[in-house]
């Protein structure tokens, strides 16, 4: 039985909590958060859990064997550090920290404590992502041409990182789990609305290898909310819709074949192929529960998970190139492998 302690309580603390008390081969043992009220609902919904307002009683309690974090960017570095460094477990939530630099440190010190670091990269866990990379690894889609999104609401604004770091970092770590290709380089504009607060708007263009591009549209400041993704492949397209109580990924039969015209073989021909649409069945399982569960299995036998410190370092170093893109109005910026 993996024993777990949660740090923070606020917006994704409560979903860790529960899943993690309902997980298999889980026990939450403690909740620590500085507000006095959420450690009040979290004794009202489950009794049985210990709470406190000081992490240091969390992460030096001999009772645990695992550690999540769910607290502002910023903090993720120091607790998951500091809960290392107590020999405990360690699961954070996106993004894994808040520079490339103190990814690597955390990894560092996790393989010399021999335990597991991962990050909540939660929607490669989704079945509709899974289905994604099933149908991509089959070949069904062909050759991949771009990965084009649109997640956009009205708030939350956070004041510590901008809408990039929020929202975009979702999408990169769904193409960090889809493609092989990993972006080279990456261009990003945006604007903040708000004054003296982190950018609300931003539209990422990356650069892959073998001529594959994405674009990324995030945005607080929107009056609906949409999360919507193309993904076009020279054989099929799909469209992710998740939003959709169902049918949240569809398969187009759709595309255009490219030939040498008979008459001129400098001029080339498009012709347009227009088929079926079909809505694969998507296993309906919340996504955290299996990441959760991923956890604690990969604990117990050592295997790596899905979205382990490798892949949120990749994220990070995007992010980091995004911003300082962003920052240069633009400018197109290589990142760093």
């Amino acid at each position: 039985m993996l024993r777990v302690g949660v740090i923070g309580y606020g917006y994704w603390g409560p979903n860790l909590v529960r899943n993690f008390h309902e997980a298999r081969g889980c026990q939450v043992r403690m909740v620590c958060d500085l507000s006095a009220d959420r450690l009040a609902q979290v004794k009202a919904r489950y009794p049985a859990v210990q709470v406190t307002r000081r992490c240091e009683e969390l992460l030096n309690s001999p009772e645990l064997d695992a550690v999540a974090v769910a607290t502002p960017v910023s903090t993720h570095f120091p607790l998951a550090s500091a809960a290392l460094q107590a020999g405990k477990h360690v699961l954070v939530e996106k993004p894994l920290a808040d520079s490339s630099a103190h990814c690597r440190r955390l990894m560092d010190l996790a393989e010399r404590k021999r335990r597991l670091l991962m990050v909540d990269h939660t929607f490669p866990y989704t079945g509709a992502v899974m289905k994604i990379k099933e149908l991509i690894d089959s070949g069904a889609l062909g050759r991949i041409y771009y990965y084009d999104s649109t997640r956009i609401n009205l708030g939350l604004f956070q004041h510590d990182v901008s809408v990039i770091w929020d929202l975009a970092v979702h999408d990169l770590a769904i193409c960090d789990f889809l493609l092989k290709e990993k972006p080279v380089a990456v261009s990003a504009t945006g604007t903040a609305h708000v004054p003296n607060q982190p950018p609300n708007v931003a539209y990422l263009t990356l650069f892959f290898p073998n001529n594959i591009i994405g674009h990324i549209n995030v945005n607080w400041l929107a009056p609906v909310k949409i999360r919507q993704t193309l993904i076009s492949g020279s054989e099929k397209m799909v469209v992710y819709d998740d939003n959709q109580p169902t049918e949240k990924v569809k398969v187009y039969d759709k595309g255009i074949t490219v030939k040498p015209s008979p008459e001129n073989i400098y001029r080339l021909r498009v012709s347009y192929r227009a088929g079926d649409m079909l809505a694969p069945q998507v296993d309906g399982t919340e996504a955290l529960r299996r990441l959760t569960e991923d956890f604690a299995e990969c604990v117990e036998t050592g295997r790596r998970p899905r979205t382990d410190a490798e892949s949120g370092l990749r994220v990070v170093r995007v992010l980091e190139a995004a911003t300082r893109s962003l920052n240069a109005r633009g400018r197109l910026v290589h990142i760093r492998p």
